[in-house]
C-alpha cells in the first residue's frame, strides 16, 4: 500500500502549460504517473503534447474532474495566482492538492487553509513550497526525482526537499512505501502528525523517518503524538543545529527566536518520545537501516 497517493490516483496539473508545469508533467509521466490533463484558465479545449502523450487542457478544476475523474491536483501556479488556484481546487472538492509553488505570501496560505477548514477539509493540502508526494513504483505528484529509489517499507515525512532526496537515495536498497514533503513555510496544510498517523495505519510501512528543522514547535508536537499513538519505529533528523539566532535559514519558517524552536530542543523532545535522532542525514539513514533489521528479527 501507500499513503495519500496510489497507482489508482488520477492527476491533473494546474499550470501545466507553463514552463515548470510542462517540465515536471513530463517527469511525472516518465515515472508512470497517471496524468490525465491540466488546468489553465482561458486555454480550455486545447491539447498539449508532453512526454509523448496528448493531454487535454481545461479551464477549471471542476471541469477537469468531471471530464477525467481526477482525484489529485499538482499546483505549479505562480505565487501571485496560487491562492486562487488552490481555492478553486478546494471548491471543486478534489481530494488531494499538492502545492509545489514557492514564495506564496503567508497570508494567502492562511486564507486558503482556512477556506479548506471552513468547507469541511474535503481537500487534503500538501505544501506549499514542497517537493510533493511520491509512492515509488505507483505514482509521483510533484518534483521528487523518481529514479533515486524504489518501492519498499520505509515511510518518510520531511520539511526539506533536498533532505528528502538524500534519505531516499541513501536508503534506496530498502525502498519506500511513500515519501511526503510537507514544506517548510510557517503555514502548511499536511503536518508531520498527519503523515505519522497515515504511516502508522499503512501495513506496508514498517519504519518511519521524520525530518524536521529549526523554527516553530511542529517537531515537539509530533514527538508528543508519537509517544501516545505510534507503535512503529521512528527515526528522526532535525536540520539547523548551527543556525544563528534570529536568521532565517532556507525556509521561511526556519528561524530561531531566543530559546524557541532550536534543533537541540526538538532533538530532546523526539528522543524523550523514543525516537532515534541522527546527528547527520547519513547517520539518520543508518539508524533507519538498523531499525528495519530489528523489525525483521
Amino acid at each position: 500500500m501507500a499513503i495519500f497517493l496510489t497507482e489508482d490516483s488520477k492527476i491533473i496539473v494546474q499550470g501545466m502549460t507553463g514552463a515548470e508545469g510542462r517540465k515536471h508533467t513530463a517527469r511525472m509521466l516518465a515515472a508512470g504517473t497517471d496524468v490525465v490533463g491540466g488546468v489553465t484558465p482561458g486555454k480550455g479545449g486545447q491539447t498539449v503534447e508532453i512526454g509523448g502523450r496528448d493531454l487535454p487542457v481545461f479551464d477549471s478544476v471542476a471541469v477537469a474532474m468531471d471530464r477525467t475523474g481526477a482525484d489529485t491536483t499538482v499546483v505549479f501556479v505562480p505565487p501571485k495566482f496560487a491562492k486562487g488556484a488552490v481555492v478553486e481546487a478546494i471548491d471543486a472538492g478534489i481530494p488531494l492538492a499538492v502545492v509545489i509553488t514557492e514564495g506564496i505570501p503567508v497570508h494567502d496560505t492562511a486564507a486558503f487553509w482556512a477556506h479548506a477548514c471552513a468547507t469541511g477539509n474535503k481537500t487534503r493540502i500538501v505544501g506549499p513550497n514542497c517537493p510533493g508526494v511520491i509512492s515509488p513504483g505507483k505514482s509521483n505528484a510533484g518534483i521528487i526525482p523518481a529514479d533515486i529509489t524504489g518501492p519498499g517499507r520505509i515511510g518518510l515525512v520531511s520539511k526539506s526537499g533536498t533532505l528528502t532526496y538524500q534519505l531516499m537515495y541513501e536508503l534506496r536498497d530498502i525502498g519506500f512505501s511513500s515519501a511526503v514533503g510537507i514544506g517548510g513555510d510557517p503555514v502548511i496544510g499536511t503536518t508531520h502528525i498527519d503523515a505519522l498517523a497515515a504511516f502508522e495505519a499503512d501495513p506496508q510501512t514498517e519504519v518511519i523517518v521524520m525530518i524536521g528543522e529549526i523554527g516553530g514547535d511542529a517537531e515537539e508536537r509530533a514527538a508528543a503524538y508519537i509517544a501516545d499513538h505510534v507503535t512503529k519505529p521512528v527515526v528522526g533528523y532535525v536540520a539547523g543545529f548551527t543556525a544563528p539566532e534570529g536568521k532565517t535559514m532556507g525556509h521561511a519558517g526556519a528561524i530561531v527566536s531566543g530559546s524557541s524552536g532550536t534543533a537541540q530542543a526538538k532533538k530532546e523532545a523526539l528522543e524523550a518520545a523514543g525516537v532515534k535522532v541522527g546527528k547527520t542525514p547519513s547517520e539518520t539513514a543508518e539508524l533507519a537501516r538498523q531499525s528495519m533489521v530489528q523489525t525483521v528479527t
